[in-house]
């Protein structure tokens, strides 16, 4: 019996070892920002996201989007929406993407002179004419906050730290 109870509690050593390992992915500052983007969006102060805060959360942002635009966002987590589950699924979210020399190297194929800028025009027509096609409006907050200087020369250098690890001011 003594054995079973000891079966018993094993797993749940490990689900508690599996939950902690998404705190280890992150350094305490990136947490901490994390836990503010959840308390944003957590519009009711009950310590989970659900639809309704979502829906509010877009509403304050000016943004309005159809049920099934929330249901597929609610659809990433495999239970309520708490503090850990939020974190779980930007940790595997950023784990995804591709290492940055990839994004890198993505970008230098268009950058005909090697001079690490492409113009941002010509940036622009390729997202939405190439490949799996941008929308204006997604060009357009890729752009926002993209390092392009005055004579609108994109740095997907820059962009590409900024992709994986935030902006200076972060």
């Amino acid at each position: 019996m003594a054995a079973r109870k000891a079966g018993k509690k094993h797993p749940k050593k490990r689900a508690q070892r599996a939950t902690s390992n998404v705190f280890a992915m992150f350094d305490q500052s990136q947490i901490q920002e994390f836990k503010e983007a959840f308390n944003m969006i957590d519009q009711n102060r009950d310590g989970f996201i659900d639809k309704e805060d979502l829906k509010d959360m877009m509403a304050s942002l000016g943004r309005d989007h159809p049920d099934k635009f929330f249901d597929d966002m609610m659809s990433e987590s495999s239970g309520p929406m708490n503090f850990t589950m939020f974190l779980t699924i930007f940790g595997e979210k950023l784990n995804g993407t591709d290492p940055e020399d990839v994004i890198k190297n993505a970008f230098a194929c268009f950058d005909e002179e090697g001079t690490g800028y492409i113009q941002e025009d010509k940036l622009r027509e390729l997202l939405v004419s190439m490949g799996d096609r941008f929308t204006e409006e997604e060009v357009d907050e890729m752009f926002h906050g993209a390092p392009v200087d005055a004579k609108g020369n994109f740095d997907y250098s820059a962009f590409t730290r900024i992709l994986k690890h935030g902006t200076k001011d972060e």
